[in-house]
């Protein structure tokens, strides 16, 4: 409440003397200093902190009664990054696919040459179709494990650990997000053709692969998304169910991954997936 004789935003440090005049007496007033106040930088560093904490009750609300799962977002706009269960590995299944595509375009640029036409259509085939062929081929002929984790190296993905089966690759969604951001980063080791093409194949993907991180887009956004699905062996056939990807218009850059395991069905994954990634959405607002 603002008391008389006071004025908002007044409060310790006293009073300035002011000159002025009451008939032809010269008087002084008391006016009370420009409150400093936090910046807008700081607002905006405690006003994501205020949301990342409701969401953080949310997911763990949430996390009670679904099986495991782990998301992060970055938000390319304010640089802002929240994270659940950030650093939690996760096999990849086909968000792998990300990973070759992004060493195939660096192994090109170093070569200083264009795709062959043969690495484009194996490229194409591997992203908007999750062809499993076409990712053999690549992973193979770019030196298997060992030449994409020197990649991953040069992207910066720290707790990622590469696997011969590249689908049992296993992965964080800190780095994931990480990932997606070097696919657009200019200053980034991918020039503007590769991140052209990226782009290109992430936002065609196959209808009947169009879900996860897409299903929070608005419209005039333009989602990009790799997906992975995997009835895992050593987990009773349950489903490993992963989306990375983005969001762009003219006022939004959001890079979503949501990795999770333990599923009974891969539509019950698809579920949770899109579930986690609109609570995201619901809270941090972006």
């Amino acid at each position: 409440m603002i008391g008389l004789g006071m004025r908002e935003g007044g409060g310790g440090g006293g009073v300035l003397p002011v000159a002025g005049t009451f008939g032809n007496q010269p008087v002084t007033a008391s006016v009370a200093p420009t409150p400093t106040g936090p910046s807008p930088q700081e607002l905006a560093r405690l006003e994501h902190a205020r949301r990342a904490k409701a969401l953080d009750a949310a997911l763990r609300k949430y996390a009670a009664s679904a099986p495991e799962f782990s998301v992060a977002v970055l938000d390319r706009k304010t640089g802002q990054r929240y994270a659940f269960r950030g650093g939690e590995a996760y096999e990849t299944a086909s968000v792998v696919k990300v990973q070759v595509l992004a060493c195939l375009l660096l192994t090109a640029q170093d070569g200083d040459r264009k795709l062959t036409a043969s690495e484009l259509s194996l490229a194409k085939r591997m992203i908007r179709a999750s062809d499993n062929d076409a990712t053999t081929s690549l992973f193979s002929r770019l030196g298997r494990a060992s030449a994409i984790g020197a990649c991953n190296r040069r992207l910066g993905l720290t707790s990622t650990k590469v696997s011969g089966s590249w689908g049992l690759t296993r992965t964080t969604v800190d780095d994931q997000v990480k990932l997606l951001a070097k696919l657009v980063d200019k200053k980034g080791p991918l020039n503007a053709a590769s991140r052209k093409l990226a782009f290109d194949l992430m936002s065609t993907v196959q209808p009947d692969q169009d879900w996860g991180v897409p299903a929070v887009a608005r419209a005039g956004e333009t989602p990009t998304v790799k997906n992975g699905w995997l009835p895992r062996s050593t987990e009773g056939n349950r489903w490993i169910i992963n989306s990375v990807g983005r969001l762009t218009d003219t006022d939004t850059d959001v890079s979503i991954a949501v990795l999770s395991h333990g599923h009974r069905s891969m539509s019950g994954g698809i579920t949770v997936v899109e579930k986690v990634a609109k609570l995201t959405r619901q809270h941090l607002r972006y």
